[in-house]
């Protein structure tokens, strides 16, 4: 009985939230599934595609279409665990809430300020890249004061309304998608007419499988890819983030955690596929952009300062996302919390933003600037930013762990938006990203982050479940 009252009361829920544009904590349902859509997508492509492709298919060649092919399956199924527990409770705004909720504060408390860190470290080095691409045209200007009036412009359009943040993603991610679609188009168009380059290569599908070989330089190689393109993917989970202020959740949702595959699949392996065609594997530079390469191959002239441009507001998109969930993030935190320190995060503007977590997290983005002017620290930045990415992978295991937890519970759906087969692709996807972390040790520039990993959680992880333990029970008499 209490478990029909309990969907009973969930659909009442969804049935006021669909008219009623505002949260009960004041927050607003202004985003609309073309801003999920696109924030989705924009969550999914980042400078891991535009520049560091060239890298990935110099150390794996071919194979490295499994590789992405392996990890957009595993990202798929781990969105659809999320999915599954927010169309249950479309109200949360943070899909780390679910970890607190069904695994216990002690777990919910490490990851939500692990998750959150992440997002601060994460949106410094977005910073650190905008300076760097703003200075290929004026070399001159100042690195701080860029990064500065970059956070002041994007903490501005967070602040605002979340309608804002989802319009500036939106044209953020078009501009992403369209170079995507021009290097898939030109590179099929090459490929079509039989384009040959200086040294007489001509472009065809055939260069993907010439001289193939799985691991060209060693299995270790190939290892290593796997973290490397992890990262890539990283951020595509912030679609779930918008869930909270969407209208129509449960309507929007679904369409937005599955095309996740399709965009993957297209933007990801299509554009891997198109550029090998062109360029055989074997002479891509890894220390240029092979969307560079393609497009100069093509004819035009300016390629280099285009992508520079597509990679600023890739850049952008990202620091303007991770704005958006770190104040999120936080916000979330301050309402779980009973401590007096959170109080002001709990606040909700007039805009219907919460407004203090912005500013918190924006405040703390503001030391990316005084490191870019204090290079002699710049090393232990870069440790400090791969540590707190590495530390997303265990977030994501537990948000999994969370999901199986939501399954014996009376807050699930049967009829809900349940993700596949999970009895087994749960599990599965839990083992994938233990490996994963395991798989960082193969890599040299990984080392240190991964160890860097282990002692956040050996003494953050420590000290949070000693203050959370329940006490010992006392044995009966």
């Amino acid at each position: 009985m209490c478990y029909i009252l309990s969907h009973i009361q969930k659909r009442k829920v969804l049935v006021v939230m669909a008219s009623n544009p505002i949260n009960e904590d004041g927050t607003k349902r202004s985003l609309q599934n073309r801003h999920v859509q696109m924030i989705a997508i924009g969550g999914t492509i980042g400078t891991g595609l535009f520049l560091g492709a060239g890298n990935s298919i110099a150390k794996t060649g071919p194979s490295i279409i499994i590789v992405y092919a392996v990890l957009g399956m595993f990202f798929f199924l781990m969105m659809r665990a999320i999915g599954e527990m927010l169309y249950a409770s479309p109200e949360e705004h943070t899909f780390v809430a679910f970890i607190a909720k069904y695994l216990g504060m002690g777990p919910g408390v490490f990851a939500a300020w692990t998750y959150w860190l992440g997002l601060i470290f994460v949106a410094m080095a977005e910073l650190t890249a905008i300076s760097t691409y703003v200075q290929y045209w004026f070399p001159t200007w100042n690195t701080s004061l860029i990064q500065i009036v970059f956070l002041l412009v994007l903490g501005s359009v967070n602040l605002i309304a979340a309608k804002m943040f989802g319009e500036a993603e939106f044209w953020f991610a078009m501009i992403k998608i369209i170079a995507i679609i021009a290097l898939i188009a030109v590179g099929l168009m090459m490929i079509f007419t039989g384009f040959k380059d200086a040294s007489g290569v001509q472009a065809s599908f055939g260069n993907i499988f010439h001289h193939f070989q799985m691991f060209p330089h060693g299995m270790n190689a190939f290892i290593a890819a796997f973290p490397m393109v992890f990262f890539a993917f990283q951020g595509i989970e912030f679609v779930s983030i918008t869930i909270g202020e969407t209208k129509n959740p449960r309507k929007v949702l679904p369409k937005a955690v599955n095309q996740t595959i399709y965009r993957i699949l297209i933007f990801y392996i299509g554009a891997m596929v198109i550029i090998m065609s062109i360029n055989p594997w074997q002479e891509i530079n890894p220390a240029q952009s092979p969307f560079v390469q393609v497009f100069k191959l093509a004819g035009l002239p300016a390629a280099a300062a285009v992508i520079n441009f597509v990679v600023l507001t890739s850049a952008a998109s990202a620091l303007n996302s991770a704005i958006f969930s770190a104040g999120r993030h936080l916000y979330t935190s301050a309402m779980e919390s009973e401590a007096a320190a959170l109080k002001p995060f709990r606040h909700v503007s007039k805009t219907g933003v919460p407004s203090g977590g912005i500013f918190l997290s924006v405040a703390l983005m503001f030391v990316s600037p005084i490191i870019s002017a204090l290079p002699q620290i710049t090393s232990a930045f870069e440790f400090v930013t791969s540590a707190s990415s590495d530390l997303c992978i265990l977030v994501y295991a537990l948000a999994i762990l969370a999901h199986r937890q939501y399954k014996k519970s009376q807050d699930f759906l049967s009829d809900g938006f349940l993700m596949p087969a999970y009895k087994i692709t749960s599990p599965a996807t839990i083992i994938f990203f233990a490996v994963i972390f395991i798989s960082l040790f193969f890599n040299p520039g990984s080392v240190i982050p991964a160890v860097g990993a282990i002692i956040w959680c050996i003494g953050f992880g420590g000290s949070v479940w000693l203050r959370y333990r329940k006490p010992a029970e006392v044995p009966a008499k």
